[in-house]
């Protein structure tokens, strides 16, 4: 490897190799070419089909509802909050949990948990193919599970049901991996949607949450897909917003300092409730039984919950409609923060079926109320709504999300600046507090690890020019390989340096001999007079100066190669450089500087140490 100071690796080459071209190479600000438009047009029938399964979910919950706890057929949406069951409401629960156990012992243990982290091992372990079995079970779990009671939300439900719809859809077509990625997202945002009447909010969920990427070829059919759900939805489901709420004046300066306090205690809370489910999956997993009866033992704390308080049960729509109508106040909000956030999380670590959205805009509703209450702000609605979307945005790790989809419930557009500081606050604490969230934890405990940082790939932004040795090791055609190898043995010499030597011939590029060349040629009986032409590789594959890194480690890795030759695009004979894996490794240690290098003013000079 060449010898050269930490700093030396970071400046810029010399001006005889720096690129001034910003045309050659086809670059472009995206990599997105017309297979965009083909993913488009199947993202309109996945937008329609999830619709259309967001309205079955709504459907089955409804129907589950009714049969289970008012022993009648009937598809009309009720809430559970204003009755009180007896011990037929403990005993429901518990018969819930045994079907779901059933369903996930015998059907398909994809079912188990609240859809969102198994939606992201499809994506990021699965090639994005998901079982149709599991589109067909994790709906009617769900449903299952919140219409006996279960106090969970249908977004993940409907996230993992909508994504194996889209996955199904796309296997029908001759798609890579990638373009399946799209239209399983493309079908869990438009699902989202459908059920919660907030297209944005899903398509940022899908780009905070399940794509991985920021690229216009995935984000505009995922964009595409939400859009059409959403608009078949006013025909199924109705008109949004579905908790509008009475519109609040402007906010002053000084709400905004309050939110920020929301948004805080609303970030450590989350990290508390991430803690509390996890800690009761680990209780569950030491019982002396079966996994597929924990849902039964988890549906039994259920029960009993809902014997103390009603409004633990189910989705609680009406619940978190009254939070932010500021209709609860007082003592019920401190029962409503124990009572959800306790049975939830027990509910939740058994490993039975449902999602978090719900209970997470409930507890975080009964947050932002206390602490408004606490401070003597008026409109107890309005920090409820802060608090919602702290949680949400905080737990979830996606601030941008939380923050729309309160928007797009409630359309209370003057609440936007303090959603945007409250969501940040919750993100900036539980990052801080937590090393992955309530979603990414379960995938960490299957032994899988994924990041949520979004960056441009350094590789994509240097071009080869920049990083290359402009002074290889070159050696002319007739050269004989016994001399070669003397080069190579001279201590400190530039070809003792590299793995490979450069072969010209009246200054033109015609070959490469690398050290395994060299080793060959030695064994053979012939080597004396072997030139290092003869023994190595002619017309070897070149790099231009004016293309990415990336696309010169894609020619690398095709070839199965670790160094190329460097020309200019206009003298493609012409050697101005190398390119090895020191050059690729000095491009990610410049990277890793400017991440980690502090400096104050006056700052050096480009090229100067």
């Amino acid at each position: 490897m060449q010898s050269r100071s930490l700093f030396c690796m970071t400046t810029a080459v010399p001006k005889t190799t720096r690129v001034t071209s910003t045309s050659h190479g086809g670059l472009a600000d995206f990599t997105t070419d017309r297979r965009v438009l083909l993913l488009c047009a199947l993202a309109l029938p996945i937008g329609v089909i999830a619709a259309f399964v967001a309205t079955a979910l709504l459907w089955l919950i409804a129907v589950f509802t009714n049969a289970a706890f008012f022993l009648r057929w009937s598809a009309e949406p009720v809430t559970l909050t204003d009755h009180h069951f007896g011990w037929w409401g403990v005993v429901v629960p518990v018969l819930g949990g045994l079907g779901i156990g059933f369903m996930a012992r015998y059907g398909s243990e994809k079912i188990r948990g609240h859809g969102i982290p198994e939606a992201l091992e499809a994506i990021l372990l699965g090639r994005s193919l998901i079982n149709p079995k599991v589109a067909i079970l994790k709906p009617l779990s769900s449903a299952l599970s919140i219409g006996t009671g279960g106090p969970f939300g249908a977004e993940g439900p409907i996230i993992m049901t909508g994504g194996a719809f889209g996955s199904i859809f796309a296997q029908l077509f001759h798609l890579s991996s990638a373009e399946r990625k799209t239209l399983l997202v493309a079908g869990a945002a438009a699902g989202m949607a459908a059920v919660f009447a907030t297209p944005i909010a899903a398509v940022l969920l899908a780009v905070e949450l399940l794509l991985f990427e920021w690229k216009p070829r995935s984000f505009i059919p995922v964009a595409t897909a939400a859009i059409i759900a959403s608009i078949v939805r006013v025909y199924l489901l109705g008109v949004p917003p579905i908790f509008p709420v009475p519109a609040h004046a402007m906010l002053e300066p000084q709400a905004l300092a309050l939110a920020l306090l929301v948004g805080i205690c609303a970030g450590l809370v989350s990290g508390l409730l991430t803690a509390l489910v996890y800690a009761c999956e680990d209780g569950f997993a030491k019982l002396p039984l079966h996994w597929m009866w924990w849902p039964a033992l988890g549906g039994l704390f259920v029960g009993l919950g809902g014997l103390l308080d009603p409004r633990v049960l189910g989705v609680g729509f009406e619940t978190i409609h009254g939070l932010l109508r500021g209709e609860i106040l007082g003592a019920a909000l401190v029962g409503l923060f124990f009572a959800k956030g306790i049975v939830w999380a027990v509910a939740l670590g058994s490993g039975t079926s449902g999602g978090v959205l719900a209970p997470l805009l409930m507890v975080g509703g009964a947050v932002g109320a206390l602490l408004g209450a606490l401070m003597g702000a008026a409109h107890p609605g309005l920090w409820a709504m802060v608090g919602m979307a702290a949680m949400m945005g905080g737990t979830m790790r996606a601030p941008l999300t939380g923050m729309i989809f309160l928007l797009e419930l409630t359309h209370d557009f003057n609440a936007l600046p303090a959603l945007l500081v409250g969501s940040v606050a919750a993100l900036c604490v539980t990052v801080l507090l937590l090393r992955r969230s309530i979603l990414t934890e379960k995938l960490a405990r299957r032994g899988q690890h994924i990041t949520r940082e979004y960056a441009v790939d350094i590789f994509e932004l240097i071009r080869v020019g920049e990083v290359m040795d402009p002074k290889p090791p070159v050696v002319t055609a007739d050269t004989s390989m016994t001399a070669l190898a003397e080069k190579i043995a001279e201590a400190g010499s530039t070809f003792a340096r590299r793995q490979a030597t450069l072969i010209t011939e009246n200054g033109q590029l015609v070959g490469i001999v690398t050290r395994g060349d060299l080793l060959r040629a030695q064994r053979a009986a012939e080597s004396g007079t072997l030139t290092v032409l003869q023994a190595g590789t002619a017309n070897p594959l070149t790099a231009f100066t004016d293309e990415t890194l990336n696309d010169a480690m894609n020619k690398m890795l095709q070839r199965d190669i670790g160094r190329l030759p460097v020309v200019e695009r206009r003298a493609p004979g012409v050697v101005v450089g190398y390119l090895g894996r020191a050059e690729i490794l000095a491009a990610r240690m410049r990277h890793r500087e400017e991440e980690q290098r502090r400096e104050k003013w006056p700052f050096p000079s480009v090229g100067q140490p």
